[in-house]
């Protein structure tokens, strides 16, 4: 057995990740999914944020027909690129390493897969155990630690799947905006994580098979908050997912235009908590028991894009569905695949189906069209509701709330971290922002992105991160 794989199976040590996000331009791909899959990959997702109490969270699931958002990165010097699984639920990156044992080789996504080598890259740093960011990282000096020894890193998951690995220190490429819609190739030096074992679904050679994850959690290992930690961003992110024509915005920066009403994150939670105070459907608000939304023992309202659909606690499902439902009576509704609840229905749907209102702390309210909570299935007039019913529970018994992308999607979400507030707003996706950039007060126009025709592997419409940095970005870690 090699002997950095020996180290890590003495020293792993469980991480607790949370959601959080850096300032990178990286395309992003949607894969596309079956109906079947969109649920399967919600109660994955489901598993993980429920287990997040005790395990860190994963990501899959984004909009309904699709699968999940990847990107490309670039790693090391001369830098190789590596498709990595855009995660808001986690918050270290890692890939997969040239040593890894059970390490998926192939991938029906349509991309070539990359193991990252640490002894080719020039810029490429040993991190040992010893060093301050595995202190930071393990609170503390981990047991039995020597300067020989790596830094590892042991990540379990809550569908079963787990990645471990050890810490390294090498360039990431991205592309920095220096100019209204207009962008130039730069690095930063930035320690994360080199997959050594993966078990699950993380092993297998099949169409979710990427080369990693990068997260974008709150945690110190996450990229935000290295280049933060340095001085160079602020941890404000922000996201704008569109389902009209694809693709959409991811940006950190302080969002400059359209501005957003906020309403406080919930405080040392695992995920993008807020306090969801109650919901208004076609005018009339659900009478639910006072203490339904609670954010007390692991129950709460959780926004995670990272999720497609929307899972509701029982007794708020059942009144919100039987409203929803109420202005069509004669609707003949039925189960597809024994999970969907469906019909077919000729008219416009948003004249209808009634406009859904979620109500948060500070009068901060999100809408949801009936165009954003009902999905086509086989044809423009058969539809399936999005909403759906909790299916497990926490850890204590109680039901989650879980937003996902449907009721996300075609609004600017603003993620600000420094001052623990999210906000959204309605817009158009494929359209643009302003954000500044905070040395020099320049504000800068982020527009939305599709995938170049020069990349080969990838077809479909993208999201793009965009790193608004003003100085450059030689070192991160000391």
């Amino acid at each position: 057995m090699d002997l950095r794989i020996l180290l890590i199976l003495l020293l792993a040590v469980e991480i607790f990740c949370v959601v959080a996000n850096a300032n990178l331009v990286f395309p992003v791909q949607r894969r596309q999914a079956s109906l079947t899959g969109i649920k399967a990959h919600d109660s994955s997702r489901r598993g993980r944020i429920l287990s997040a109490v005790d395990f860190n969270l994963g990501g899959n699931g984004l909009p309904t027909v699709t699968g999940l958002y990847f990107t490309k990165i670039g790693l090391g010097s001369p830098s190789k690129d590596y498709y990595v699984q855009v995660d808001t639920g986690s918050d270290i990156l890692w890939v997969n390493c040239v040593e890894c044992t059970r390490c998926p080789r192939k991938s029906d996504i349509g991309i070539g897969l990359t193991l990252y080598d640490p002894k080719r890259s020039k810029t490429s740093e040993f991190v040992s155990c010893e060093h301050n960011f595995c202190s930071s990282t393990y609170e503390g000096r981990i047991l039995g630690c020597k300067a020989e020894n790596p830094c590892p890193y042991s990540i379990s998951y809550g569908d079963g799947s787990a990645t471990t690995g050890y810490y390294v220190q090498d360039y990431l490429t991205f592309n920095r905006v220096n100019g209204n819609l207009h962008t130039a190739t730069q690095n930063s030096s930035i320690i994360f994580g080199c997959g050594a074992a993966q078990s699950g679904t993380l092993a297998s050679s099949s169409e979710e098979a990427l080369d990693g994850i990068i997260g974008f959690g709150q945690a110190n290992s996450s990229v935000l908050s290295q280049l933060a930690a340095s001085g160079k961003v602020k941890k404000i992110f922000s996201h704008c997912l569109d389902t009209n024509v694809g693709g959409g915005i991811f940006s950190i920066g302080e969002v400059v235009e359209p501005k957003v009403k906020t309403t406080p994150l919930v405080p040392n939670m695992a995920h993008y908590n807020v306090i969801l105070k109650n919901i208004e459907v076609d005018g009339d608000i659900l009478q639910l028991p006072s203490d339904t939304f609670d954010s007390e023992n692991g129950k709460g309202t959780v926004i995670d894009s990272g999720t497609t659909l929307a899972y509701l606690p029982r007794i708020v499902y059942d009144q919100l569905m039987s409203k929803v439902l109420a202005k069509q009576p004669r609707l003949k509704v039925y189960l597809v695949e024994e999970q969907y609840s469906c019909f077919q229905y000729t008219g416009n749907v948003d004249s209808g189906f009634p406009i859904v209102k979620l109500h948060f702390e500070d009068s901060l309210s999100l809408t949801v069209y009936p165009h954003d909570y009902l999905f086509n299935y086989k044809g423009d007039s058969y539809w399936c509701i999005g909403w759906q019913k909790s299916a497990s529970e926490t850890k204590n018994g109680k039901d989650m709330t879980l937003l996902g992308d449907f009721v996300l999607s075609n609004k600017l979400v603003v993620y600000d971290l420094e001052n623990m507030t999210i906000g959204w707003t309605d817009y158009n996706c494929s359209s643009s922002i302003k954000v500044k950039d905070e040395k020099t007060g320049i504000v800068h126009t982020v527009g939305a992105h599709k995938i170049s025709s020069s990349s080969t592997y990838i077809v479909g419409r993208i999201l793009t991160f965009f790193l608004l940095i003003s100085a450059m970005l030689n070192s991160v870690i000391n």
